[in-house]
């Protein structure tokens, strides 16, 4: 298993759509959603990547950190880490709050967001993903405020886009069973926009997507990912690369801002803290999976990480 594959894993992503906008200009909302808010249609979950799609009509995307995206028909966006964001014709009149004017229906079906009226509409689907806990995922910390999918840019999962158009165009003229697919291809849509940015990522750059295109570095996260029990020394690594252990350890450094195996330390701790909640094995079974050879010294390695011992950790989130 890749890197990259072995993350999403981890992060147990269960996609869907839960909301069918119309908007007649002039008009300015604040999407801001707390992971409760999805409970009707997600159950209950620690992060949600909540996204647009728009299906007719234009309109302005504002992050917080000040990026603006134009959209339009068949465009997507995506936002990794919940941040809050303004969407409208207009984003520079005072917004109002997406949870007050959203109508939540009785029945469990999409809620839905009608404003305006007279002006050609702007229709959109609004879906999430939900997520494990994202403490300690290398990918969601790698990516930026928002993944914006332009419809004109063209992508190896072209079917992807065009299967999503056609489910969301039914499910805004009120055919039933088309969350179903978009429930899966919300998934397949992440994953899409996650390569096409890293394939986007200029020379030179850093970071743990910017590894999986440094030859050397993808292979020894795959090694690191795809057995996570071995124990693995920077000595062993360079051999199994091609590189030798000074060399690896440059250049690891150099891209990820650590040195391997405090990276595999790290990554254990993750994979060991969601086997805690999601499994029925003991402490000590999670500990050797992980590589540890001891629940004591397991113990206090997820303490540090975690600022919590195993045991207080799946009570609490049990």
């Amino acid at each position: 298993m890749d890197a990259l594959s072995d993350v999403l894993r981890v992060m147990r992503l269960k996609g869907g759509v839960y909301l069918y906008g119309e908007f007649h200009a002039p008009w300015c909302v604040l999407a801001e959603t707390q992971p409760e808010s999805f409970a009707p249609w997600l159950g209950e979950t620690a992060h949600v990547i909540p996204y647009h799609y728009v299906l007719e009509g234009t309109m302005r995307i504002r992050t917080p950190d000040g990026m603006e995206f134009d959209m339009g028909p068949g465009d997507s966006i995506l936002f990794p880490r919940n941040d809050a964001h303004l969407l409208g014709s207009d984003l520079d009149r005072p917004p109002v709050r997406g949870d007050e004017v959203v109508q939540v229906s009785d029945d469990g079906r999409l809620a839905t967001i009608l404003m305006g009226e007279g002006t050609a509409p702007t229709r959109i689907v609004c879906g999430y993903l939900g997520a494990e806990d994202i403490r300690g995922n290398p990918v969601v910390s790698a990516l930026p405020a928002a993944l914006r999918l332009d419809a004109k840019d063209g992508s190896a999962a072209e079917w992807v886009q065009s299967t999503f158009r056609y489910a969301a165009d039914r499910i805004a003229a009120g055919h039933m069973g088309s969350e179903v697919v978009l429930s899966k291809l919300s998934e397949l849509l992440f994953i899409d926009a996650i390569k096409r940015y890293a394939d986007s990522l200029p020379a030179h750059r850093t970071g743990w997507l910017a590894g999986l295109k440094d030859p050397y570095v993808a292979r020894a996260l795959a090694l690191m990912h795809a057995r996570i029990g071995h124990p693995w020394t920077v000595d062993e690594l360079g051999r199994e690369v091609g590189l030798s252990r000074s060399a690896l350890a440059a250049r690891f450094g150099e891209i990820l801002g650590l040195p391997p195996i405090q990276y595999l330390a790290r990554w254990r701790i993750h994979v060991a803290a969601h086997e805690l909640i999601d499994s029925g094995k003991s402490i000590l079974q999670v500990a050797l999976e992980v590589g540890y050879d001891s629940e004591a010294s397991f113990t206090r390695a997820f303490r540090r990480v975690m600022e919590a011992p195993p045991a207080t950790w799946r009570r609490q989130r049990g």
